[in-house]
């Protein structure tokens, strides 16, 4: 059996890791990277400054239609974007070439909260093409949607829910940094929120509606915050200074009501190195039902190798699938992949 041939489109942070994780792993190859901008005409061992060990080198191209050809691979993992509308026309070209798509933008994670007409459109343009297309990640993709569903499989009902994920932003790249305001002052930041260049934590909307969605609740409003976390440090990272005064991150809060009633109750304070300030991260969830059940994950869940691994694990899950768009609660429970990639296929 050949092994199972993968492409990374985008090479920031999440996709080197990716690429790093599969390199690692049995039974894939990567057989294509493509960069709009970084990086191009480089071999991929040198820019993840790994000993490529005798293999074959993997150039880094700007030009995606060399390597997205029919059936020229199994996945395009796509690590370009946060929002289902700028990166639809590249999972479009994906599909349309007989490829599954497994996408790390935020929105993608259940694209139909936002873009259902888009949703509908990838649904469809999938279903012609015999290929899934999923949306996934750490969050949402995870800790604040699936990992609540798996909680309720416990409880014969559901009142209310509360989560909270409290996180170290350190490892994500230029992108995320800029749409949590990091670095800004904080009158910049609050232009940023008025004006939508600060977004914060991409997702609310998708966890809020996957979980009412997997309960059989109608939301009938979903609200949104934004406030600044103000440092009182020096702080840094690959891709952002922080200066004591500036703002470090964005603490993002949104409910979901059923009803006019509060059901869904979600916090996601995010931060560059949040223990300079002596905080602690971790992912928490509260249901309160029959029976109550409260869950804490200390310190959290790390974002980045946390959304990498997502993205590579689901490769089979993906590979085996029904047609169509779809989401994590469609899918097998995510798993780590220890054995041969390939065993993991049904052929």
């Amino acid at each position: 059996m050949e092994n199972v041939k993968v492409i990374i489109w985008g090479i920031g942070a999440m996709g080197s890791g990716m690429a790093k994780m599969l390199l690692e792993k049995k039974g894939v190859d990567i057989v294509g990277v493509c960069s709009r901008r970084s990086h191009v005409g480089e071999n991929l061992f040198d820019v993840l400054e790994i000993d490529a060990a005798g293999r074959q080198p993997i150039i880094v191209t700007n030009d995606i239609d060399t390597l997205v050809k029919q059936k020229s691979a199994d996945v395009v993992l796509v690590a370009t974007d946060s929002f289902t509308r700028d990166t639809f026309d590249k999972i479009k070209k994906v599909a349309e070439n007989g490829i599954n798509v497994i996408s790390i933008a935020e929105e993608m994670a259940f694209p139909k909260a936002q873009e259902p007409e888009l949703a509908e459109k990838m649904d469809q343009i999938a279903k012609e093409n015999n290929v899934t297309i999923l949306g996934t990640g750490i969050n949402p993709g995870f800790v604040l949607d699936l990992l609540i569903l798996a909680l309720t499989g416990t409880c014969e009902t559901v009142d209310y829910i509360k989560a909270s994920r409290v996180n170290d932003l350190s490892p994500f790249g230029t992108a995320v940094m800029k749409g949590q305001g990091v670095g800004l002052t904080e009158e910049a930041f609050m232009s940023g929120v008025e004006s939508g260049e600060v977004v914060g934590h991409v997702g609310f909307p998708e966890s809020i509606s996957m979980v009412a969605e997997g309960l059989g609740w109608k939301i009938s409003k979903i609200e949104q915050t934004r406030e600044p976390i103000i440092s009182t440090v020096a702080r840094e990272t690959k891709y952002v200074s922080v200066d004591p005064g500036n703002v470090a991150g964005c603490r993002h809060c949104a409910t979901g009501e059923v009803d006019g009633e509060v059901k869904i109750d979600m916090e996601h304070p995010q931060q560059i190195h949040p223990n300079l300030e002596g905080q602690d991260t971790g992912d928490y969830i509260w249901v309160r039902g029959v029976p109550n059940i409260d869950m804490q994950i200390k310190p959290e869940i790390p974002g980045g190798i946390g959304t990498i691994a997502m993205a590579v694990n689901m490769i089979p899950h993906v590979i085996n699938s029904r047609p169509g768009l779809k989401t994590m609660m469609d899918m097998p429970v995510p798993r780590a992949i220890m054995g041969d990639m390939r065993d993991m296929i049904e052929r």
